[in-house]
């Protein structure tokens, strides 16, 4: 059997790990100066890619997205060898155009988060990286291709509001989110300018689960879980076309993300 070509990461919920049937071919434990991250990661050979599963909010879902080590996260799937980050989200819609089971690639976000760390650039030698474009374009189309084979077309260039949590947003609020982007979730920050720090591709996924509250329907937490579960079948069939176009070499920029950043 040939080496694979490609490492790539991919976060989200634990439910993902069943899309790919075999069990892992290993389980890393990784450390790292910002502890543990949220879970071991599940290595898996598929065709020509290495793929390494990290389950975002831990085994079994106890993490809440304020408490999630976004740092240990990325740092462990850099550590294993990920080149490419791609994650897989639950957001609620800010928009009457992307109705709950929409599929949205963000381009953009508005970074409305408080307390988390979200920088490995603590001290010592200071850099400045641009997200002026934070998401990887060529991960990106290689998502929005999977989508079409699949029968499933993703809504591409959407803005993604990232709130702290884990609490959902008042009326007001959503109503001012409005102004600003078409989607909003609680993980995308700073898990992409972690990534973007690292110099690595990053694309996040995102799966509309609802309307926000501005819709005058407040959000039920069990309907969020019903939405994802009914469209799993969809997700699945979208990773079964993308997955064997992951193993690819990149043909962006993103490797090079730190060339002009250190001052």
């Amino acid at each position: 059997m040939s080496e694979p070509r490609r490492t790539v990461g991919l976060i989200g919920g634990s439910g993902i790990a069943e899309f790919f049937g075999e069990r892992p071919r290993a389980s890393h434990r990784v450390s790292t100066p910002w502890g543990p991250p949220s879970g071991p990661i599940e290595e898996r050979i598929i065709g020509d890619l290495r793929l390494l599963f990290l389950p975002r909010h831990g085994v079994g879902h106890t993490i809440p997205p304020h408490r999630v080590n976004y740092r240990a996260n990325v740092e462990a799937l850099c550590t294993l060898g990920a080149d490419a980050i791609l994650t897989l989200s639950s957001v609620g819609s800010l928009s009457d155009e992307l109705p709950p089971g929409t599929l949205v690639l963000p381009n953009q976000f508005v970074d409305f988060t408080k307390l988390r760390p979200t920088t490995f650039f603590d001290g010592g030698k200071v850099f400045h990286v641009s997200t002026a474009d934070p998401f990887c374009p060529d991960l990106t189309a290689r998502v929005a291709a999977a989508g079409e084979a699949a029968g499933h077309p993703i809504v591409p260039g959407r803005t993604y509001v990232c709130v702290e949590g884990p609490r959902f947003s008042t009326r007001a609020e959503s109503r001012f989110f409005r102004t600003l982007a078409d989607v909003i979730g609680m993980t995308l920050v700073p898990e992409v300018t972690l990534a973007r720090e690292r110099a690595r591709c990053y694309v996040c996924l995102a799966m509309v689960t609802d309307f926000d509250v501005w819709a005058e329907q407040p959000v039920d937490a069990q309907q969020i879980v019903r939405t994802m579960r009914a469209n799993a079948e969809r997700v699945r069939q979208v990773f079964d076309e993308l997955l064997p176009r992951l193993s690819a070499p990149a043909t962006c920029a993103c490797a090079r993300a730190l060339e002009d950043a250190a001052i």
